[in-house]
């Protein structure tokens, strides 16, 4: 068959998508995992009894003691992150900051809250020791300032932390927590890592639901 610009064409916008299509659909986690970077951190329940990452993805923030000169990084992970995932089933973030702020917290979720649903922010409180124990757990290369972090982290349902283990822009390649004062950081890592973890679980789903459709079929 002689290769005309027409067929090359009709190739192009039509055969080729299709086998593109059929390669993703029928292959078996054709994607990269999201790595983790720190198994079993403790839960959000050490600090509040009624939060937990258990069976959530979860955005986790510190507040710190001077909300006031920090609250720009949580206004920019609201924006470009928060209302993306807003819809998202079991999706949170919890916003920590110690005991005796309150008045601050609640003026920066008013502050937040103006022009977004505020449904899937949580907002809480604990002493200086528990949330210390809690950061402490990520095993991160950082530490804490004032209770303050510019990170956020990203843990999954099972109580890991996430991240990357060959960024470029990191020492040694360990990315732990997404800078909240960098809007292209949020944009390109954590929004595209949000969507991996969330396509991580539906691929387990999926294929959990094809196992017992197969066993089913054989009489098992």
């Amino acid at each position: 068959m002689k290769l005309t610009k027409k067929r090359i064409v009709l190739f192009l916008l039509f055969i080729f998508p299709l086998i593109c299509f059929l390669i993703l659909s029928t292959g078996k986690n054709n994607f990269t995992k999201l790595p983790i970077v720190t198994e079993n951190i403790l839960d959000a329940s050490t600090i509040d009894a009624n939060t937990t990452f258990k069976e959530n993805i979860t955005i986790v923030c510190f507040i710190g003691n001077n909300i006031e000169n920090s609250k720009g990084g949580f206004f920019n992970l609201n924006e470009k992150v928060y209302k993306k995932f807003i819809e998202y089933k079991k999706f949170q973030i919890i916003a920590i900051y110690p005991e005796g702020m309150e008045d601050d917290a609640k003026r920066l979720k008013k502050e937040i809250g103006a022009f977004t649903d505020m449904v899937k922010w949580k907002f809480i409180s604990g002493s200086n020791q528990a949330i210390s124990n809690l950061y402490k757990s990520f095993n991160t290369n950082d530490s804490l300032s004032n209770m303050y972090s510019s990170k956020a982290f990203l843990v999954d349902k099972n109580g890991n932390l996430r991240g990357r283990i060959a960024d470029e822009d990191y020492k040694d390649g360990m990315l732990y927590g997404y800078n909240m004062q960098s809007v292209s950081e949020l944009n390109a890592k954590l929004k595209d890592d949000v969507k991996v973890l969330y396509y991580e679980y539906y691929a387990a789903f999926k294929d959990k639901n094809k196992n017992k459709a197969d066993r089913k079929e054989v009489g098992l």
